[in-house]
């Protein structure tokens, strides 16, 4: 099973998501992640998912895709010089005797403390999705207690058009 980065640009109106979801569920492709924004038209929005399954079935969901009424543009971006990012905020166990290395941990990801407290740190972190599971792996010593991830986000670089 291959991830894939899609994006897609979609009319902004009620049930949009619910006949993209289902674009998926019906061929049997689990979405890993899914993030939906605004675009700078407000009539429209950019839809950002990852996913995971075979590149034939994902060409099949494409087609079906770009065929829906509400779907401007849907494109896979695997593999295609893009910028993307993820953000997470992650809660660890934190002791006193501990601060001092976790925050090392964390400026070395260039990670942020967003809350602090006797027994746990939360820091947030972005970036690519490898150095945020590389972190969280790091942090699993010392008791991740939750974690909170966005999702990729995703932008075409230079000239070209993300939508």
């Amino acid at each position: 099973m291959k991830k894939h980065t899609i994006s897609l640009y979609v009319a902004n109106k009620p049930g949009v998501l619910i006949r993209i979801a289902l674009v998926f569920a019906r061929r049997g492709y689990n979405i890993d992640s899914l993030v939906v924004s605004e675009a700078h038209d407000p009539a429209f929005s950019h839809m950002n998912i990852a996913a995971s399954g075979d590149a034939r079935t994902l060409d099949q969901i494409l087609k079906q895709l770009n065929k829906l009424v509400d779907v401007v543009h849907a494109r896979d971006n695997t593999g295609e010089d893009i910028v993307q990012r993820e953000l997470a905020l992650i809660k660890t166990r934190c002791e006193q005797e501990q601060r001092a290395e976790i925050m090392q941990i964390a400026q070395s990801f260039k990670g942020d403390t967003v809350d602090l407290d006797d027994s746990t740190l939360t820091l947030q972190v972005t970036g690519k999705t490898e150095k945020i599971d590389a972190l969280h792996n790091i942090l699993s010593k010392y008791g991740v207690l939750e974690m909170v991830r966005t999702g990729k986000i995703l932008m075409a670089r230079g000239e070209a058009s993300t939508s």
